[in-house]
This record gives C-alpha cells, sequence and structure tokens, in this order.
C-alpha cells in the first residue's frame, strides 16, 4: 500500500510526468492544461476518475483538510482499487510508515522525530557537511579536470548526512550507500532493487539492535530509548528507511539538477557569485522553480469535500500537481523564469499541513553548503556536453538529472 506515489505516476498520461522540453519546466501536459482550472477532473489507466490540483492555493487547501487522507491502508487511492470497489476495514496499524498515516498515528510517531532534530544536533551536522563538501571537491581537482557531479559529489553529500543523523558506522557505509543507490533506483532491474531493497532493510533492522544494545548520539539511539511507550524493531525500520527515503533521494537530485540549472542560467550565477548573500534566496528560487517531487503526493477523500468550485465526491483521490502549484501565475510575476533576486515566498517543495517535510532545514543546509562549496572552489565549472546530452530522470518519481558531467580548467 506505501507504493502508491509510484503507482499514481505509472496511472497517468505521460505528457503529465515526462519533462521532454526544457528540462526545468513543467510536463508539456501541464503547461497545456493553463486555464483550464486549479483543480481538473482525469481519468487514469485503470479507469478511475481523479482530480489533478494545479493550483498552489487550492494545493495547500488539500494539503492543510483533514478530510483528506494520507493512510494508504485505511484509504486507497484509486490507483488501488478497481472502478466501484470498496476500501478495506482497518481497525489498527502497527508499522512506522508515518507519511502514510493520519492522527493520531502521525502525530505521536512524527512528534517523536520532531525532538530528534534538534538545534544541536542540525548545527553539528551543517559543519560535518562543510567537510564532507570540501573532501569531495578535493578529490575531484585531484584525478583531474572532469567529473560526473552525480556520483562524486551530489550523492554522498546526503548519503553520508543520514549516515550521520542515523549512527551507522564509518567502516558500514559504502555498503549502506551501495545499497540504498540500488533499492531508491527505479531504473535498476526489479529484482536487484527488490533484492537491495531486503538487504538494506535488514541492514537497518540490525542496526536497531545495535542501538538498543548500544546507544549513542544519534537520532536512530534516540528514537530507541527515548519512546514512552517504546517503538517496536519494525516501527523504528520502517521510520529510518523513511528518513532515507525522503533525505536521500530528493536533496541528491536538488544538488544535481540545481547546479545543472544555474550553469545553464549564467547570468542568474554570475549574480550569485557578485552577491553570496543571495544564497538563501537562491535555494528558494531552486526550489520552486525546479520542484523535482513530479506526481506523487495524493490524498483521499474521507467525504464529499468542494476544492476551489470543484466538489471532490467521498473517497475521491486528489493528486497535486507540484511543479505547477509552484508555477501559479497568481502568486508570482514570470513564474517560468529562474530569478535568484525573486522576493521569498512559500512554495510546496516540502510540502504543507501536517505531513509538511521534517527534514527541511537539513536539505536547505545540504543545498547550502553544496552549491556555495562548489562554485566558490571550482569558479571555472562548466558543463562537458551539450545541455541537451544531459540524461533527465524522467522515469523516477523524484525528477533529476542520472548525470551531470563537468568540467574545469585546470
Amino acid at each position: 500500500m506505501t507504493q502508491s506515489p509510484t503507482a499514481i505516476r505509472q496511472m497517468l498520461p505521460a505528457d503529465l510526468v515526462e519533462r521532454t522540453g526544457c528540462p526545468f519546466d513543467p510536463p508539456s501536459g501541464l503547461v497545456r492544461r493553463r486555464g483550464q482550472g486549479p483543480v481538473q477532473p482525469i481519468t487514469l489507466a485503470n479507469g478511475n476518475p481523479a482530480w489533478l490540483v494545479t493550483g498552489l492555493q487550492e494545493a495547500r487547501a488539500v494539503l492543510a483538510d483533514a478530510r483528506f487522507s494520507a493512510d494508504r491502508v485505511r484509504h486507497p487511492d484509486a490507483t488501488k482499487l478497481h472502478p466501484g470497489e470498496r476500501p478495506p476495514v482497518v481497525a489498527s496499524r502497527d508499522d512506522g510508515m508515518f507519511v502514510f498515516m493520519d492522527p493520531p498515528e502521525h502525530t505521536r510517531l512524527r512528534r517523536l522525530l520532531t525532538g530528534q532534530f534538534t538545534v544541536r544536533r542540525m548545527k553539528a551536522l551543517e559543519s560535518r557537511l562543510r567537510e564532507i563538501a570540501v573532501e569531495h571537491i578535493d578529490a575531484m581537482l585531484a584525478a583531474g579536470t572532469e567529473a560526473d557531479l552525480v556520483p562524486a559529489y551530489a550523492l554522498p553529500i546526503p548519503s553520508l548526512a543520514i549516515c550521520e543523523m542515523l549512527g551507522v558506522d564509518y567502516a558500514d557505509r559504502a555498503v549502506f550507500q551501495e545499497r540504498t543507490a540500488i533499492a531508491l533506483n527505479s531504473s535498476s532491474p526489479d529484482d536487484e532493487r527488490a533484492r537491495a531493497g531486503f538487504e538494506l532493510y535488514a541492514f537497518i533492522h540490525e542496526l536497531v539492535a545495535r542501538k538498543r544494545a548500544e546507544p549513542a548520539d544519534d537520532m536512530l539511539s534516540g528514537l530507541v530509548h527515548d519512546a514512552d511507550p517504546p517503538l517496536t524493531d519494525a516501527q523504528l525500520t520502517d521510520m529510518a528507511l523513511v528518513l532515507l527515503g525522503a533525505g536521500h533521494e530528493t536533496t541528491a537530485n536538488m544538488l544535481g539538477l540545481g547546479a545543472f540549472a544555474l550553469l545553464e542560467h549564467p547570468d542568474q550565477l554570475a549574480a550569485l557569485r557578485t552577491d553570496p548573500e543571495l544564497m538563501d534566496n537562491t535555494i528558494e528560487e531552486l526550489l520552486r522553480y525546479l520542484s523535482i517531487i513530479q506526481m506523487g503526493v495524493s490524498r483521499v477523500a474521507t467525504e464529499a469535500v468542494t476544492i476551489g468550485d470543484v466538489e471532490v465526491p467521498a473517497r475521491g483521490t486528489v493528486i497535486i500537481a507540484t511543479p505547477e502549484a509552484n508555477r501559479d501565475i497568481r502568486h508570482w510575476d514570470e513564474p517560468d523564469r529562474l530569478d535568484v533576486k525573486r522576493a521569498r515566498a512559500s512554495h510546496l517543495a516540502f510540502g504543507h499541513g501536517i505531513h509538511q517535510c521534517l527534514g527541511q532545514q537539513l536539505a536547505r543546509a545540504e543545498m547550502r553548503v553544496g552549491l556555495s562549496e562548489l562554485f566558490t572552489r571550482i569558479p571555472g565549472l562548466r558543463l562537458a556536453v551539450p545541455a541537451a546530452q544531459v540524461p533527465l530522470r524522467n522515469e523516477m518519481l523524484i525528477f533529476g538529472v542520472h548525470a551531470l558531467p563537468v568540467t574545469w580548467s585546470p
């Protein structure tokens, strides 16, 4: 049940999810739907109806409304049911997949996690992020004048940050990173992904057992020993895997795609280099402009609800079109233009409401450190191939680039 974001993507017409023109713009099908209303009915590949939400205000309304459920066990979305089929009756849940829960189960687990994102821990981690970034830039420079920025830089930064947070031993980090890369790559063969996912689950499960016996100053140890009533090993493993997926895949792709976008907008990169104080603005603008969460956020109405002037019936599935909502002309002037000097305004890159991303400040820190160190320490950085040859992650739930070949002068 927890794979519904991937299922929704597969059920949608290709032109609503694949970016075939400018790699930084929303899919062409979303662009063509502009002017047709912020909430639009669509038909999924299995014949079920759904409602596409493209307006920022309407998307926020859905994500903040308790009548729209995130619980994919009690309220399966339209991809999981045959037309007319009723959802199962589920009395209780004992897993840790809090992103697919409603209150009160979601409230308890999220509160426990929020308590682990302490100011002290985040400050210490930002210092460590800078060390990680510098180490990997030094390695790239020592190896020559070319690199693929994705495996050499964008992937290791969030991966190692997650290791620091969860308390993965240094000796185990290579195995952890390898299994994570395969399990989270939807282009990998199904059997390889399944095997890597099983091995990753087993790895995290064993890590939980280790933290019970030998706690340390890390987030997983805190969850193991601070929860009252205690969490089960299965819940802890689920929660760690959610943090891994949410904190690794998204930031890695924002770093890679963000670097690509700045290299392809030299005027904006020049403005940032002239005034490094624009970095926080640049991060917010990249988050809005790129919107790498494509079509995976959905909710199910537990009763009939009117959004805008459209009624969504009970058990109806709504799908948030984040790339389009973040370019709502009603909220931004020239929303299709990247402008690092744009006045900051709230966006949907981290969601909204009770499920808003827990690790958003960590993600911002990773982007701030990653991009600032990259463009400061390699001032002549440029693409090593024409932009049209950069392979895009069109087939993925999280948009980005598979590779980003770059070069620089010695």
